[in-house]
């Protein structure tokens, strides 16, 4: 059992990690990831985001269920649902009480779950933007914590093991699927599917490694980057300067910037880490459409 402040990080281990093939600890608007101190685990891939799938992602017992209100969207119902678990593994998830968001629970209050065993069904609450896929929000929190306040769970790092591999991206792409609101491209392409986390890295000074970007570029306020090293105050990708990052090493603040597509501006970049052989830049642009098969150059510009 780890021994946890309010301030102190939880490392998430690999057998955490194991039921998913995507996280993101930024990709969110909601003050309750600032910071990395909740994490949006994917069980499917990126173009199966209506998978309803929820396995845990730690070890314990259900301590409470119950439904809450969430944001009135015209696409989603006004409610969600909260799971809290006290934690026994794994590793240093136990002493802590998870608390796990968008699944209507099949478990009940005393329900024994390990890791990867099914919590419920993933709901598409008002919390979600068209284009984002269903997944589990998780935080943790302390014994000392409030579990029910949407945000001050304690801040989550990613054990050595399941650290994302950066992937060098010019830009460039192919339009292999499409939704209403988003376009996925076959670049950059994962190395070896199943076998490790991968994400877009951000650019390298040549000494040093480049950072995996995560988060919603420039849609969402700010975003993150994980290093293995200390990284420069500044990221950018392809030359293109994105933002700073903070005194953590990780949270980034992105710059006034728009993204373009062909030139064309776009909402944004969804920037996430991924295992699966389907891993692709991911494009939000709900106002323009994109065909597959059409070749993509994607920037970053300074407003």
């Amino acid at each position: 059992m780890i021994d946890l402040t309010d301030t102190d990080a939880v490392p998430l281990s690999e057998a955490a990690l194991a039921p998913y093939a995507r996280f993101s600890l930024y990709n969110s608007p909601y003050p309750a990831h600032d910071a990395g101190c909740a994490i949006d685990l994917y069980p499917g891939t990126l173009r199966d985001g209506r998978t309803t799938a929820a396995p845990s992602p730690v070890a314990g017992t259900v301590r409470e269920t119950r439904t809450v209100r969430a944001p009135p969207k015209p696409y989603a119902p006004e409610h969600d649902h909260l799971i809290l678990i006290d934690c026994d593994g794994p590793g240093d998830c136990a002493g802590l009480t998870a608390r796990i968001l968008h699944v209507d629970p099949a478990v009940e209050v005393g329900d024994r779950v390990e890791p990867g065993d099914s919590l419920g069904k993933l709901v598409r609450a008002g919390f979600f933007a068209p284009w984002v896929d269903n997944h589990l929000h998780v935080g943790f929190r302390t014994p000392a914590q409030n579990p029910y306040r949407a945000s001050g769970s304690v801040p989550i790092e990613l054990a050595e093991a399941v650290r994302p591999r950066p992937l060098a991206w010019d830009g460039s792409g192919t339009v292999v699927a499409t939704g209403e609101t988003y376009a996925v491209l076959d670049a950059p392409t994962h190395p070896n599917p199943g076998d490790e986390f991968v994400g877009v890295g951000a650019d390298s000074d040549g000494s040093e490694e480049s950072g995996v970007l995560d988060g919603g570029l420039p849609h969402y306020d700010g975003g993150g980057v994980y290093s293995s090293t200390r990284l420069p105050s500044q990221v950018s990708l392809n030359g293109d300067e994105l933002g700073s990052v903070a005194d953590d090493g990780r949270s980034v603040t992105w710059d006034d910037v728009v993204v373009t597509a062909n030139g064309d501006p776009i909402t944004g970049l969804s920037l996430f880490c991924a295992r699966d052989a389907d891993f692709g830049a991911k494009l939000i642009c709900p106002d323009r459409a994109f065909g597959v098969g059409e070749p993509v150059q994607v920037r970053v510009r300074r407003r």
